[in-house]
């Protein structure tokens, strides 16, 4: 699948010459003379031996920024990355995650009206994984458009509005996420409780996905079935701390979609 991605985006970007079919956006067809785009490859396209300061102003100038106009946007967004410190610095001195963030600076260095992120978290530790995100929210509210691939689908699920996705490069799904998602019934419970529940849950006839503890995950077939399960611990007088009737999640779509 990464190898159906990359061909997809070189094409998408005019990198490689498509086959068939026209590719545009606002009405033009997406090529640096008509549309202002960035992207991050998954794997990285950076010079190990070159300093961060030195490639980053290459990029940007590539991309037709001025030196002044560069090296204002270069600073700008080392800061916010947190890697100024490593302006002078080879490529091949930083970790993985660091190098990930130099990536996404060539990506959005030019100011891009849309931007194509692959894996974007790649890489990351907790600490810097939410430094980017809420980066990338910014540029949505900032009015970016942003295509992300990810095989994470929390990932997914909380920054896509439309989603499509892909099976040996065959369209398998594709829509708005909430209009997806809602065309499921709920077929999970989560019950979260301070008292073992098994018995209860045994004698309502429910299947147990997942339990941790105190903290069950419940097959159920219908709302009701939920709704039986609650009024027992109830009538039992079960102190519960969640009970969250569930529909599928993006990640069991993606599992049922693709799976097989």
């Amino acid at each position: 699948m990464a190898l159906e991605k990359q061909q997809q985006f070189v094409c998408y970007f005019g990198i490689l010459k498509k086959d068939e079919g026209q590719i545009t956006w606002n009405g033009k067809e997406v090529q640096r003379k008509h549309v202002n785009f960035g992207y991050l490859p998954e794997e990285r396209g950076i010079y190990p031996k070159t300093k961060i300061y030195d490639q980053l102003m290459y990029f940007a100038k590539l991309k037709g920024m001025k030196q002044k106009e560069a090296d204002e946007a270069i600073n700008y967004w080392l800061k916010k990355l947190e890697i100024e410190q490593y302006k002078d610095m080879t490529a091949e001195k930083l970790s993985k995650g660091n190098q990930q963030k130099i990536q996404f600076i060539t990506a959005v260095v030019h100011n891009p009206e849309l931007l194509v992120l692959d894996e974007p978290f790649s890489g990351l530790d907790p600490v810097n994984t939410e430094l980017l995100r809420n980066i990338i929210i910014d540029l949505i509210k900032d009015g970016k458009y942003i295509i992300m691939s990810a095989h994470q689908m929390s990932v997914v699920e909380e920054f896509c509005t439309d989603i499509l996705i892909l099976n040996k490069g065959k369209t398998v799904l594709q829509g708005n996420l909430v209009q997806i998602k809602d065309s499921y019934p709920a077929n999970k419970l989560e019950i979260i409780t301070k008292e073992n529940i098994q018995d209860s849950i045994k004698e309502a006839n429910l299947p147990i996905l997942l339990q941790k503890e105190n903290e069950y995950e419940i097959k159920i077939n219908t709302e009701e079935e939920a709704q039986q399960l609650l009024n027992k611990l109830i009538a039992n007088k079960v102190k519960i701390d969640k009970f969250e009737i569930k529909k599928p999640s993006l990640h069991d779509i993606f599992i049922e979609k693709v799976g097989e």
